[in-house]
């Protein structure tokens, strides 16, 4: 494959934001809800489908699929942190298990790859177990999501799921996306549904009906507004990368930038060398870990794990 860049808009400054009256309303029924989403859910389709504001899509559905392996960590009771989960996965030799950690982030991450459309796929991801009735719930959501709004449907899906097993919850979350993503023609499946709810609520949600639906609809209305808020500040980040770029002498040097707008964490031994990854690009460890270490310099990227060896970079806050 070889390199293709991102295009980075030209004024971060006017991107899309949200209006005051969204972020301090109360929620206090599920109309208020619907409502709220609606300009909420209006805001995030603007920044992720319309290129022109420089949102780097990849790189906001790996973040977010770092942060909903993490909650659902908590959901099914291993409590993993953030930093755990991402060594397990970044870190762990090919060909090796990543353990539980790593596989968690692993479905996350390959469920952003996926096409939100698309079925097949997401057959394996979910496993045997639910693959008969995914599409079932799925249309069911889709429906609902019709009638009643996109925040109804992912409660659908999930309250479909958690019927079936209520220990399946990144199953749960993950149909939940998947709804949404349907309900606004997006390409890309976000992992918003998971990011703040926790177990008591999906419990809730199984056994107390409408009560238990109005606190799931608030916290994915949150999260959605967090959405918004990262995909606004990676919009600012990627066009600061992308601003050094000419700085930067080795060669490839392009390619690994464009590496960092979609890769949330960023292994120089292995996705730096010996080929920039997604590339035919050639590049020695010592090259890459001196590209690194510039845009640390730069102050673009940061060092993420606070270690002197088995280092991953990001893009810098």
């Amino acid at each position: 494959m070889t390199y293709q860049s991102t295009v980075i808009s030209d004024d971060p400054t006017k991107l899309p934001h949200l209006p005051t009256w969204v972020t301090s309303g109360r929620a206090e029924t599920l109309e208020t809800v619907d409502f709220r989403s609606g300009a909420a859910l209006t805001v995030l389709d603007q920044l992720v489908a319309n290129v022109r504001y420089g949102v780097p899509v990849k790189l906001l559905a790996n973040r977010l699929a770092l942060t909903a392996a993490t909650a659902t960590s908590q959901q099914e009771g291993r409590l993993a942190r953030e930093a755990d989960i991402r060594d397990a996965f970044h870190l762990t030799p090919p060909g090796e298990a990543k353990g539980p950690d790593g596989d968690l982030l692993a479905f996350w991450r390959e469920a952003v790859r996926q096409r939100a459309g698309g079925t097949g796929e997401l057959t394996d991801l979910v496993g045997a177990e639910f693959a008969g009735e995914m599409g079932v719930w799925l249309n069911a959501g889709l429906e609902r999501a019709r009638t009643s709004g996109p925040l109804a449907g992912c409660v659908a899906a999930i309250r479909a799921v958690l019927d079936a097993d209520d220990r399946a919850e990144r199953v749960a979350c993950l149909l939940s996306d998947i709804v949404l993503a349907r309900a606004l023609n997006w390409k890309t499946v976000l992992p918003i549904t998971a990011q703040r709810l926790t177990k008591a609520m999906l419990r809730d949600l199984a056994a107390n009906g409408q009560g238990g639906e109005m606190a799931v609809q608030v916290r994915i209305l949150e999260s959605i507004e967090d959405t918004i808020r990262l995909a606004r500040d990676l919009a600012r980040r990627a066009e600061a990368l992308s601003s050094v770029a000419p700085k930067l002498r080795a060669k490839g040097s392009d390619a690994a930038v464009d590496l960092f707008l979609t890769a949330d964490a960023v292994a120089p031994a292995s996705m730096l060398s010996p080929y920039i990854r997604g590339t035919t690009i050639p590049m020695t460890s010592r090259a890459a870990r001196r590209v690194c270490d510039r845009l640390v310099g730069l102050g673009v990227a940061r060092e993420l794990t606070g270690r002197p060896t088995f280092r991953l970079y990001g893009i810098a806050p």
